[in-house]
């Protein structure tokens, strides 16, 4: 019994010690200090047990004895695995800097650190410009037309956004741009992409990732001064041409060369590249007047006196100049500008290259570095706008639309496709905001970034797609009253660019993620690669060391959390919320460990394991969105009323990531580190239930009843509760048929028939009658009906394909019809 007490004792010892993290030092005086108790407890202990102690003892606390016999054979082996790594994939792990992605990765989050973190707060005029110029340039699009008629904006709408500096928002005032934050800036893009696609990408593209931002952080003065203020004022309109027809996502196969040489330029001879060039999907190309070039520099014949291959350098040309040919346009599905370019020995002087000479090579860390910003902010921007939309749009047609003599929001089905649109609206708007906040304290979070644009379209797909099975023909049929068309076409262009998003779940998020969010594996590559071999090899015993310790204590952890024990964990109070944060926490140190077996058992093989990254990619990602949902209903004063969205959006979020680990475990190559994965991070199987049922109707019912929970959600869009407002009509009809339900009611009961959008007059003319309806009754059930009938009608045409040219007739639906 007294052994078996002991035994216990130890184990519980070493668990505590390992799920505390203790240093090495602490591990051995409590090693120690147990051999010492059992020696004195009458268990004598040999000599040679004591000798052994001492032995290991002294290799792993003694350094430069362990760095001899245990860091430098470990160091030679993980050269050996390292995969090689190229110029371009090292500059985007380089690229940015972390921030709770890297407190995820350890494995126990500093929750005081994300709630301490400053929500983003519009300034008075950023207010001012959404309330003023941003509202009339909504006024003057109609979607419609500029996606059929024109396939462009209105002269009027260019002139417009020019004038009022929309092409400025990043720009600092000293040159004449808004120098709007972050925040400011994504609450323009959604706001303007609740009106037309075509106009909101048409205004994110020169705010993200293109000549303004480049020129910012790496323009010469001269080119500052330049060209910023004409930026700003829309003088010249900016594109980056970066996609050809050989190169994708695999910029470093680029085919696009510049080699360095001397020509007359202005009557001098001047250093430049001449350069060839074929690009295309470029945004703004066929418009352009400014264009930013990517291209492969080499200099054959040493006149930068360095390498004949330079690398990627990025250069500004104006679009007049000789040899450059601005291609037809692309039509990618929504009326934007897009369209190819090419360049056949155009001669780009030194003083057109971005930061001058000194950038020369530079460019894809230019490039990582101001992506990480900008894919932050535009498309998350038009995803989450796109929820939003859906959520005010569909949860509003539900209650208006009837079939077999109900409103379908009352069908189960609608129903769940109601929780859907809700839940991850909301979430996209939280990871929208938390990250804006992020960018707003000076931080770059490059794998974030990727994680936001990832979700936020795919967000944007599912919400469309569930809005379009809601609205069935009505959304099918285009036409001047069809709001979700444009949207759905819009679709695969938001997938598609900044990064496709198979390739940023595959490769980038946790690609990137695992070197640069980890606590020590950036750190032990760089020792691995540096030069000083003795220096590196200190640095890699440090890290090397601490890295097995961390593992150790997050296999625990894991372990102890997936039992039950993470419902002891210390938590801020906030509430019913602390529930999630103890859940996330218990994931991130599961998280955490099964990256470490991964990486451990697979080595540089992991990166071509697309699925298996795939995975940890959604991990990861759910992680964090599940944390940013939490500190969003925060920084929006806890709201009772928005506790279904808040829960919905996490359960389903948990779940995915909890099923992601269950997946890795099963279909990892390394049978026995699948088995290892299983047994430590689900010790009782996967137990985080997706969504209820119940929870999905109480989501669903924030969408179709008035009130502060819907209009916190769907914030932030342009519309006005106008019959002649394809988006305002829903919502309008809506409230008229909520207020008149009671109404109908009345009447259906005492005619004793049904009434509907076909004979509602003669209904209402024989209630009146009647004495059952009073006359302001009888106008208010009109006014439903009327707008029952607007709301489901649908767009006609003459017998052109198109009919666009024929001039719209709207006629309502048939009674029934889907």
């Amino acid at each position: 019994m007294t052994t078996l007490v002991i035994v216990l004792i130890v184990l519980t010892g070493i668990l505590a010690l390992a799920y505390r993290g203790a240093s090495l030092a602490l591990w051995t005086a409590a090693v120690a200090t147990g051999l010492g108790i059992l020696h004195l407890s009458g268990y004598g202990l040999h000599i040679a047990v004591w000798t052994a102690f001492v032995a290991v003892a002294a290799i792993l606390n003694v350094k430069p004895l362990r760095r001899r016999l245990l860091s430098a054979p470990l160091l030679g082996w993980f050269r050996k695995i390292l995969p090689p790594m190229s110029a371009t994939e090292k500059a985007a792990i380089d690229a940015g800097t972390v921030w709770w992605d890297a407190e995820l990765f350890t494995g126990r989050p500093d929750w005081q650190r994300l709630l301490n973190t400053p929500a983003p707060e519009l300034s008075a005029e950023e207010k001012a410009f959404l309330d003023g110029p941003v509202e009339t340039l909504c006024r003057m699009l109609d979607d419609w037309k500029i996606e059929t008629e024109a396939a462009d904006l209105p002269d009027e709408v260019w002139d417009y956004i020019k004038e009022n500096r929309f092409f400025g928002m990043i720009i600092p005032k000293k040159y004449g741009g808004l120098e709007f934050s972050a925040r400011g800036q994504s609450e323009v893009v959604m706001k303007i992409a609740s009106r037309s696609s075509a106009a909101a990408v048409t205004v994110m593209v020169p705010n993200s990732l293109g000549p303004g931002e480049l020129l910012m952080h790496y323009g010469t003065k001269e080119q500052k001064d330049r060209h910023l203020p004409r930026l700003a004022r829309g003088e010249e309109i900016p594109a980056f041409a970066l996609t050809g027809p050989y190169a994708g996502s695999d910029a470093g196969a680029m085919p696009d060369v510049g080699v360095v040489c001397k020509s007359q330029y202005e009557g001098r001879e001047t250093l430049g590249f001449r350069i060839n060039w074929s690009k295309r999907y470029i945004t703004l190309g066929p418009v352009a007047t400014l264009l930013g070039l990517a291209f492969k520099a080499e200099d054959p014949d040493g006149l930068l006196d360095g390498e004949s291959q330079v690398g990627i350098t990025c250069a500004l040309i104006p679009t007049d100049t000789p040899g450059v040919r601005i291609g037809e346009r692309h039509s990618p599905g929504s009326a934007f500008q897009n369209g190819p370019n090419e360049g056949d020995d155009v001669f780009v002087p030194m003083e057109w290259v971005i930061g001058g000479e000194r950038q020369v090579g530079h460019g894809w860390k230019m490039l990582m570095d101001c992506l990480s910003v900008g894919r932050a902010i535009s498309l998350p921007a038009l995803g989450t706008g796109s929820g939003k939309l859906a959520a005010l749009a569909t949860g509003a047609y539900s209650v208006v639309r009837r079939q077999f003599r109900t409103s379908i929001n009352r069908f189960e089905g609608i129903e769940e496709a109601l929780a859907r649109i809700g839940g991850l609206a909301y979430r996209m708007d939280a990871g929208r905001l938390v990250t804006a906040g992020a960018l707003s304290q000076g931080q770059k979070p490059s794998v974030l970034s990727a994680i936001l644009k990832y979700h936020n379209t795919e967000g944007m797909r599912s919400v469309v797609n569930a809005a379009m099975d809601v609205h069935a023909g009505k959304a099918v049929c285009r036409g001047p009253r069809n709001y979700l068309a444009s949207l759905y076409e819009t679709v695969p262009v938001a997938i598609t660019v900044e990064g496709a998003n198979i390739l940023t779940r595959s490769l980038i998020i946790f690609g990137q993620g695992a070197i640069r969010c980890h606590p020590y594996v950036l750190k032990e590559m760089l020792a691995a690669a540096d030069e000083n071999g003795e220096r590196g090899l200190v640095q890699f015993d440090d890290s090397v060391f601490r890295h097995i310790g961390f593992t150790l204590s997050n296999a625990v952890r894991a372990l102890v959390l997936g039992l039950g024990g993470d419902r002891f964990l210390s938590v801020p109070d906030i509430g019913a919320s602390a529930r999630h944060m103890r859940r996330i926490t218990r994931l991130s140190a599961a998280f955490a460990f099964a990256a470490d077996v991964a990486m451990l058992a697979l080595g540089g093989d992991l990166k071509r394991r697309e699925k298996i990254s795939g995975r940890f990619a959604d991990i990861l990602s759910h992680l964090y969105l599940a944390s940013a949902t939490i500190k969003h209903h925060e920084d929006q004063g806890r709201q009772e009323q928005d506790r279904p969205l808040l829960d919905w959006a996490i359960e389903d979020s948990l779940n995915i990531a909890e099923t992601r680990l269950a997946e890795i475990s099963t279909n990892f190559p390394v049978k026995a580190a699948g088995l290892l994965i299983r047994l430590f991070t689900l010790p009782r199987g996967p137990r985080l239930k997706p969504p209820s049922d119940r929870l999905g109707g109480q989501v669903a019912r924030v969408l179709t009843n008035p009130g502060g929970a819907r209009d916190r959600l769907v914030s932030g869009l342009f519309y006005e509760r106008r019959q002649d407002d394809r988006l305002g009509v829903v919502v309008l009809a809506m409230e008229k048929v909520v207020a008149a339900e009671p109404l109908e009611r009345r009447l259906r009961k005492e005619l004793k028939r049904v009434i509907t959008p076909i004979d509602y007059e003669d209904a209402i003319l024989e209630g009146v009658a009647k004495g059952v309806l009073n006359d302001l009754e009888a106008q208010s059930l009109r006014e439903a009906m009327e707008l029952t009938a607007e709301v489901t009608a649908v767009d006609s045409f003459g017998t052109s394909r198109s009919g666009a040219d024929k001039g719209a007739t709207a006629r309502p639906d048939a009674v029934g019809a889907t």
